[in-house]
């Protein structure tokens, strides 16, 4: 499989990945019900990565509820209603600001709308305050998102590849964040099933959820680049093959809509083209090429002889990052997902906006992963138990740290 381009076959699938079942039965052509048996059968196959996925993420949580309880503090805020997600319920509650104003880190048209839409929707329809229904509405993402991860790596490497791959996100060092009233764990699952819909040749479905994607965060750019970039390379490898390509070129052309148009909506609310970008320009938010990356990444490894655990992580999860994205690219992974984590890679680490909470913006990074679940699905089971029991045990930790002991945001 190239790392340049996905070649694609006279159905759309990339050569290299797994095929799908057929699309038809022993009974004969498909029938009316044969989408949602494929759904079903789909869903009972990621069961044991879904299975996996709570065990871990359960395990973060009760080790959470039990840290807080020795030092009696309540779980439930910090999971629902700060930080971050404070902001999002504000705009569920009152809306968007209408002007740019003066103050620093105040104007919450720096926050995308997906999330806080599906929040105030599904409030109509359930009990409860508006921040249950956050957290709520963000769990259930975060199980799409899981599924999604696992499609990913059941479609290029197999089905207990595929269960790795989940359970190594789950066990992310800042994981705890997928439980929380933030966005990671949507974007996650837009970005997930984006690039499966791109490596099974559904393009209409990939630049849907790369639209999602550009609604719930601003690196929800990555999600549209990468689509596009498989589209162009499909049309390109195919223009002299007599395969269809207006799914793809339609993709190529919708997958960046979601980010574009809010953008768009924002200068149009704050009458001026650059609204976004001088709303972030108030956040302390802009891309310095890296600059300020290096310098704390140099501060807190070389010259700050007392250094607080949670930068010292965040610093070894970026490092651990640009390593494993080098290593993906060494593997020849698939284009759209070596697109996806370079061009996410880039907006984090050339941004010049706050450090600490950079481990969490690259949690969406899931193909990052691929490598180490690859080798693991190679390892003895032995080793395989110990590794993935001693991530468990380490992400549990690091996320009652994050929340219980480091004083600011995740």
């Amino acid at each position: 499989m190239s790392s340049t381009a996905p070649e694609t076959t006279q159905s759309g699938q990339i050569p290299g990945t797994r095929r799908s079942s057929p699309r038809t039965t022993s009974a004969g052509p498909p029938r009316r019900g044969t989408r949602a048996h494929r759904l079903l059968r789909a869903a009972h196959r990621a069961t044991p990565a879904l299975a996996a996925y709570l065990a871990v993420r359960g395990t973060g949580l009760l080790a959470l509820i039990v840290w807080a309880h020795h030092r009696h503090k309540d779980v439930w805020p910090i999971l629902a209603s700060q930080w971050d997600a404070d902001w999002y319920l504000g705009i569920a509650d009152h809306g968007y600001a209408h002007d740019l104003g003066t103050d620093d880190n105040a104007n919450n048209l720096a926050f995308f709308p997906l999330y806080p839409v599906l929040v105030k929707a599904v409030a109509v329809l359930t009990p409860g305050t508006r921040a249950s229904t956050g957290l709520g509405v963000a769990m259930a993402a975060s199980l799409l998102a899981a599924w999604g991860v696992f499609a990913v790596g059941n479609r290029l490497h197999g089905r207990r590849t595929g269960v790795l791959l989940t359970v190594l996100w789950a066990a992310y060092p800042v994981g705890a964040v997928q439980w929380m009233g933030y966005t990671e764990s949507l974007f996650t699952a837009c970005a997930a099933w984006a690039l499966y819909a791109v490596l099974t040749g559904r393009w209409l479905w990939a630049a849907g959820f790369a639209s999602l994607a550009g609604l719930t965060r601003p690196t929800g750019v990555a999600v549209a680049a990468a689509v596009t970039a498989a589209a162009l390379a499909h049309l390109v490898r195919t223009r002299k093959a007599g395969i269809p390509r207006l799914q793809p070129a339609a993709a190529a052309l919708l997958a960046p809509l979601g980010w574009c148009a809010y953008l768009a909506w924002v200068g149009l609310r704050l009458g001026r083209w650059d609204g976004y970008f001088a709303v972030q320009r108030l956040w302390h938010n802009e891309l310095d090429g890296g600059l300020r990356t290096l310098h704390q990444v140099r501060q807190l490894l070389a010259r700050d002889a007392t250094p607080q655990l949670f930068l010292v992580l965040v610093t070894l999860t970026l490092l651990a990052s640009v390593a494993l994205l080098a290593l993906s690219a060494w593997d020849r992974q698939p284009l759209p997902l070596l697109v996806f984590t370079a061009v996410l890679m880039a907006i984090v680490l050339g941004s010049g906006g706050v450090y600490f909470p950079r481990a969490r913006f690259l949690l969406p990074a899931f193909p990052l992963l691929l490598p180490i679940a690859a080798h693991l699905d190679r390892a003895t089971r032995r080793h395989r138990a110990l590794f993935l029991a001693t991530a468990t045990l380490a992400s549990a930790y690091c996320g009652g740290y994050m929340l219980l002991v480091w004083p600011a945001a995740p």
